[in-house]
């Protein structure tokens, strides 16, 4: 049985940090594209970062140089460190593996809710 689970959201304050975990089992972590993406209230779901099973890694504009993905392949996790938060990163946040072999394989977690304000 696949499962990703996200933890470590919470309430923070503007400028404040968090860190997003997504513990990963059922499948050759290392074998998979990993991303976490989010969902606001009434918007689409954005990726904000991706990793790939090479270490490579792309942001979406809004957080780079406040946010950074890694992961660790032995303990099959994969993480979001946010810094500098700020009110619109406020959501759900997601991880997704992609199968590199065949990318339409693809699971995600349930998600972690991430709340900034005041």
């Amino acid at each position: 049985q696949v499962q990703l689970v996200e933890s470590g959201g919470g309430l923070v304050q503007p400028g404040g940090s968090l860190r997003l975990s997504c513990a990963v089992s059922g499948i050759t972590f290392s074998g998979y594209n990993m991303s976490w993406y989010r969902q606001a209230p009434g918007k689409e779901r954005e990726l904000v970062a991706d990793i790939s099973i090479s270490g490579s890694k792309n942001y979406v504009d809004s957080v780079k140089g406040r946010f950074t993905i890694s992961r660790d392949n032995a303990k099959k996790t994969l993480y979001l460190q946010m810094n500098n938060l700020k009110p619109e990163d406020t959501a759900v946040y997601s991880c997704h593996a992609k199968w590199t072999v065949l990318d339409t394989l693809s699971f995600w977690g349930q998600g972690t809710q991430v709340t900034v304000s005041p």
